[in-house]
């Protein structure tokens, strides 16, 4: 009897594995969905149009900073760092998308950088970064309980999803 336990077992732990990373691809492509929403959203109210480009500039931002509270910074300097993350992958979007200035153009702002990125818009992504922090924490905290705990095997006996110290989120982020 024990032996056809054994025989089933690395098919069994094969099945847990796939499913453990399908659901964390999920979760990473909800993250990334939400993040690009968002950045459509704000680009919608402050501009009234937006670019394909900007849901994917907005969904690699919002996942770089829900990375970037695993850093031991301390929590004020954390959306300093993401308004350098959002500059970066916004210059980035710009120097593949941008290049004729057709989805925007920070040409005629004062220190900008090739009408790609400019001071005055880096530093609005520091209160912009600071809420999508707080978005961020809710939303990965959120997606974590929704998880079936079976599969989700960083998440066993950690109510509302914490982080690999044990800690809660309220704690950690």
């Amino acid at each position: 009897m024990s032996r056809k336990i054994f025989e089933f077992l690395p098919e069994i732990l094969a099945t847990l594995s796939v499913r453990w990373l399908t659901l964390k691809i999920l979760k990473q492509a909800a993250l990334f969905s939400l993040g690009g929403s968002a950045y459509v959203t704000l680009e919608l109210l402050y501009r009234g149009f937006s670019h394909g480009s900007m849901f994917a500039a907005g969904g690699v931002c919002f996942l770089a900073l829900g990375q970037s509270r695993k850093l031991s910074l301390p929590k004020p300097l954390l959306p300093c760092l993401g308004a350098g993350i959002i500059t970066s992958v916004e210059l980035m979007t710009g120097l593949l998308v941008n290049r004729n200035y057709g989805v925007w153009d920070y040409r005629g702002q004062p220190g900008n950088f090739l009408g790609q990125i400019c001071p005055v818009f880096s530093l609005l992504w520091i209160p912009v970064s600071a809420g999508a922090l707080v978005f961020y924490r809710w939303a990965d905290g959120a997606l974590t309980r929704l998880l079936p705990a079976q599969a989700g095997k960083g998440n066993r006996g950690r109510e509302g999803g914490g982080n690999r110290n044990g800690e809660s989120s309220e704690e950690s982020g």
